[in-house]
């Protein structure tokens, strides 16, 4: 038997070809390219204090960009998911403030009110099969006039009380906010949240039945209908997904100031859908990695900080930030065009 007979899937393939069929071979390369610039161009980029400062900004956006990225490979959107980190926040905090309990049972009952509103995203979009930019959008202004309106009318104000001298606030914060020292580097509790999510995710996607269900459902939901893959379950849980990291980060945003402000959140969805399309997600799902999503995520970081340690006008960061997008982007297709080509 000849090797062109062979099973595509027995046939070995030399190393550059494999790493030209990975997603995140782009945002890999842009993260190097971007590391090395601001290594020559800010003197203060490569300190100890500064990769602790880079690490954080990033994992503030990464945790939500490891959901987002499963999202966009099981082929949907969700525009809610910035102001549902700021739902979070806001209902933990006014929950335990409100009925003067303990500060773990409003993070409980948050992280009950912040699935919901995953399961009410996926329930509608598989019921009604409406675009999902439609319905997370809708999810979104409801969230936004929420947030706002039920502040005002509880708290008097658009911020929430001060829980910080309520019962387990301190192990709350110890969990969601805290930071330990490795060396001389000071790294914040989200770094090791992140890091496990991206870990898990990366698991759930290369080794397990749910991982196949989301890239079929992401590559045509017909298709995968027809050869039994439960694409309603895998829809409804990825949504689900995004709102357990929504709570991990609006606890976080909690704990770490102790109070929310409810206008917070917004446009931060944006910021999580570039970090996954930099880390090689593609719009039309059904491809990437979460892997690719914790790179997008570090080049964001890179490049916030960045600009500050190169005392450069900040103004300029969306700037940046859109010319990295769209490199990548066409990085990324010329990448898989490449991949294509070689298999």
């Amino acid at each position: 038997m000849t090797q062109a007979t062979l099973d595509e899937r027995l046939v070995r393939r030399s190393l550059p070809r494999r790493l030209l069929a990975r997603p995140e071979l782009g945002s890999v390369v842009g993260a190097v390219a971007v590391f090395l610039f601001f290594s020559f161009v800010a003197d203060s980029f490569l300190q100890p204090s500064s990769l602790g400062t880079v690490l954080y900004a990033s994992s503030t956006i990464g945790i939500m960009a490891v959901p987002v990225a499963l999202l966009m490979i099981g082929g949907e959107f969700d525009l809610s998911a910035g102001v549902m980190v700021t739902t979070s926040a806001l209902f933990s905090s006014m929950f335990s403030y409100q009925m003067t309990a303990n500060v773990w049972v409003g993070v409980g009952v948050s992280l009950l009110v912040t699935l919901a509103i995953g399961f009410f995203n996926g329930f509608v979009l598989t019921r009604t099969r409406l675009p999902s930019f439609i319905i997370t959008l809708g999810t979104f202004l409801m969230l936004t006039g929420l947030n706002l309106g039920c502040t005002k009318l509880i708290s008097g104000t658009v911020a929430t009380k001060s829980i910080s001298d309520m019962q387990g606030f301190d192990s709350a914060r110890a969990v969601f906010a805290s930071h330990l020292t490795i060396g001389s580097v000071d790294l914040q509790v989200t770094i090791v949240w992140w890091l496990a999510l991206v870990a898990v995710a990366t698991w759930v996607l290369l080794r397990t039945r749910a991982g196949n269900w989301v890239f079929a459902v992401g590559g045509g939901a017909d298709a995968a209908r027809a050869v039994g893959v439960p694409v309603a379950r895998t829809k409804i849980g990825l949504y689900m997904a995004v709102a357990l990291c929504a709570w991990i980060s609006g606890q976080h945003l909690l704990l770490s100031f102790d109070v929310v402000q409810s206008g917070e959140g917004v446009g931060n969805e944006l910021l999580y859908i570039i970090a996954a399309v930099i880390g090689g997600c593609l719009m039309t799902g059904g491809y990437g990695s979460a892997i690719g999503s914790a790179v997008g995520a570090f080049i964001f970081g890179m490049t916030s900080k960045g600009i500050v340690y190169a005392q450069w006008n900040p103004d300029w960061f969306k700037f940046f930030l859109g010319a990295m997008l769209l490199l990548a982007t066409l990085l990324n297709h010329w990448v898989r065009k490449r991949a294509e080509a070689s298999t």
